[in-house]
């Protein structure tokens, strides 16, 4: 017995250790960047993106880190085949010339214990212009179907697109652009 309470000790004392910065990278299968705009007033179209990639640093100690999302924009689908090719034209997206969108954040705005909101700046159509992403929720654990640390989140965002240069259509196909984005990162090794 008198040698169990040394190592216990010493067990107590390393998981007080502050957490480093951990390394996340997005996970393919469970990251869905949707966004929704009005089309001449009458409906909400949307669509999303199927190929994302990124990584996150996070630290859950010190409630910091970066992130890093790249978009595939010719994985666009709306849907309906013949819009997505409109779409990925030079009149939207130029895919052609620009085949990814960017988000790149440096700055984590918590309240209190709860992550609210991403700062960052999105790269679209080659413009780059600040935005802020809300987080809805957030969670970090030990996710049991990949049997890795994971975090998690359900976000928003609202941008304008003439901001980047992308005028098709306008005033008669909505300029606000809503986002949502539901997304999942695993710890790496």
């Amino acid at each position: 017995m008198p040698n169990f309470l040394p190592a216990m000790a010493v067990l107590l004392a390393l998981t007080a250790l502050p957490a480093q910065a951990a390394s996340y990278r997005f996970d393919p299968d469970h990251t869905y960047p949707l966004f929704e705009i009005d089309h001449l007033g009458f409906s909400t179209q949307r669509g999303q993106f199927d190929r994302v990639r990124g990584t996150l640093e996070f630290d859950t100690v010190q409630r910091s880190g970066s992130l890093e999302v790249v978009i595939d924009a010719t994985s666009l689908d709306s849907g309906n085949d013949a819009r997505d090719a409109i779409l990925k034209g030079p009149g939207w997206f130029d895919v052609e010339r620009f085949p990814t969108l960017v988000f790149r954040s440096q700055r984590f705005v918590f309240e209190n214990e709860r992550l609210v909101a991403i700062e960052g700046e999105l790269t679209l159509l080659g413009v780059t212009q600040p935005l802020r992403i809300d987080v809805a929720r957030f969670k970090c654990g030990f996710n049991l179907a990949s049997r890795k640390r994971t975090c998690g989140a359900d976000a928003s965002a609202t941008l304008l697109r003439s901001r980047f240069g992308m005028n098709t259509g306008l005033p008669f196909v909505g300029d606000e652009v809503r986002l949502r984005i539901q997304a999942e990162a695993s710890l790496q090794n």
